[in-house]
């Protein structure tokens, strides 16, 4: 799983929480770390040969994110990656990314073993 924090938003609190109960659950867990872009996400994703690829967002950045994350991936052929969403965003803006393809939206008060069992349950 690679877990990343896409733009400007330097909240990465929650990130590293999901990052440790994936760890803890037994899954191999990269974290980008902060202000990565789409391409060095997407880069890191085909790199490291994961399995799931978590896109965490605070600044309301989503409906631009997600679409360049799609375009990148299916140029590189990575087009069947399982991606997920979580942080914070509107309702409408979670149901827009699931249709871009986003597979799970895992807002803020998602209980720890939820991700776990969804990601399982994904994969």
């Amino acid at each position: 799983v690679l877990l990343a924090k896409v733009g400007l938003d330097g909240h990465d609190r929650g990130v590293k929480v999901v990052a440790r109960a994936l760890r803890d659950a037994g899954m191999d867990v990269i974290y980008s770390g902060l202000h990565r872009t789409p391409e060095e996400v997407v880069n890191t994703a085909i790199q490291e040969d994961v399995d799931v690829l978590g896109v965490s967002l605070l600044s309301g950045v989503q409906l631009t994110v997600f679409p360049k994350i799609f375009k990148l991936l299916d140029e590189r052929g990575a087009g069947d990656l399982i991606v997920i969403a979580g942080g914070v965003m509107p309702d409408e803006d979670a149901a827009a990314i699931r249709k871009l393809g986003v597979r799970e939206v895992l807002l803020q008060d998602t209980p720890p073993q939820a991700i776990i069992d969804s990601i399982r349950s994904l994969v």
